[in-house]
């Protein structure tokens, strides 16, 4: 497929073990971004996480603010802001703030909230966190437009609530819902004509489930007069690749049991079940992740684009640390060479067919160079000997 473009970039919850220097963990984060820049990934999405020790980005607008002063093209993401947790007009100001300071490289992720701890500690339902994003997005949507609002719930009032900043992004910012399992992100989504930010694994009941949220995000875009455009629907998975499988299996024994144990422990889903003794074999076999070599990270995304029964816009790869910082630098590189190009307008296509040019036409072209040289050195040597016998 010479004509399909797959953005690529990342999902920065982050995650980061307990025992490792916050202070430190977040300028790493950092620097995995201005690395991501380099090798021209499209984009990075940064959480927004209060609790549970491990995702210890609270605010990532800040974060996003500073990784925009230290990168030059990679786009920077709200991965996802809880919509809950803020008033929206405030949220919405702050992010028109941040689209002129990026000059246009920020994206407006929102979500419910994934962490019912976060949500405890501010007073608010889990069974209430989907119907206030719900509540909040329709309020931002209508705040991005230059509208003014006046809406009084039971968690916001807004009176005349209008931003004072133009877009710098025309006609707005990108904006995105997170979508799990459920197709409460897909409704907003497909309803407001946004982006869709799929994740919860790539196993191949997730992919079932991912394709057909995306159905629905196309039913509701429908529905709503707004154009179900697949550029704009990005699929979140788990990959680290070395140069030999064996290598690869090895770097995650570094951080992957920790991270599996946060999931198990703290987060709302487990990734992987308490009772698997080997998670690398366990994620590479249910097609959550790729852990190998950039081969096979070449068929874990071709499986993904199959799943998703059409296509999609970027693959997000979720940062998590299960290998050291040299073998996780390493990983991102050698996708950035070696896999991305296969998803990318067939990046090298133009390249091969002038080397099989080249190689198909060695022979005509060998005799005449050669033909050339001694054409030259004859005439050399006939001019020599003129000017001797002269």
């Amino acid at each position: 497929m010479t004509d399909r473009f797959l953005r690529t970039g990342i999902f920065l919850a982050p995650f980061h073990a307990l025992d490792e220097n916050p202070t430190l963990a977040l300028e790493r984060d950092m620097e995995l971004l201005q690395h991501l820049d380099r090798l021209n990934y499209h984009e990075a999405w940064i959480g927004e996480h209060h609790s549970g020790g491990f995702e210890i980005i609270a605010c990532p607008e800040m974060f996003i603010a500073a990784a925009a002063e230290r990168t030059r093209h990679i786009r920077l993401g709200t991965g996802v802001v809880s919509l809950p947790y803020h008033n929206p007009f405030m949220l919405a100001s702050r992010m028109r703030q941040l689209d002129h300071m990026t000059r246009g490289r920020a994206m407006f992720g929102v979500g419910p909230g994934a962490l019912v701890h976060d949500a405890a500690k501010i007073g608010i339902k889990p069974s209430d966190q989907r119907s206030r994003m719900n509540e909040s997005l329709d309020v931002i949507m209508e705040l991005m437009a230059g509208k003014s609002v006046t809406r009084t719930t039971d968690w916001f009032d807004l009176t005349a609530a209008q931003l004072q900043l133009p877009p710098y992004t025309q006609p707005g910012m990108e904006m995105a819902v997170a979508c799990a399992r459920s197709p409460v992100g897909a409704v907003a989504s497909g309803r407001h004509g946004i982006g869709m930010l799929s994740i919860g694994g790539t196993s191949d009941d997730a992919l079932l489930a991912h394709a057909n949220n995306w159905k629905i995000y196309t039913d509701h875009a429908g529905q709503n007069g707004k154009v179900a455009d697949r550029s704009k629907w990005r699929i979140v998975t788990f990959a680290h690749v070395a140069p030999t499988r064996e290598q690869a299996r090895e770097e995650v024994k570094f951080g992957l049991d920790r991270f599996a144990k946060y999931f198990t422990d703290v987060a709302t889903f487990p990734i992987i079940p308490p009772d698997i003794t080997d998670a690398a074999e366990f994620l590479t076999r249910e097609g959550i992740a790729c852990i190998g070599t950039p081969d096979d990270c070449v068929r874990h995304f071709e499986r993904l684009w199959k799943g998703s029964d059409g296509g999609f816009g970027a693959v997000l790869l979720l940062a998590n640390n299960w290998a050291d910082w040299p073998a996780t630098l390493r990983s991102y590189e050698l996708m950035a060479r070696f896999v991305h190009p296969h998803f990318q307008s067939g990046a090298n296509g133009l390249r091969q067919l002038s080397y099989d040019t080249a190689t198909g036409n060695r022979g005509t072209y060998s005799v005449q160079s050669q033909a050339a040289v001694e054409s030259e050195i004859k005439k050399y040597q006939d001019a020599q000997s003129q000017k001797a016998a002269e």
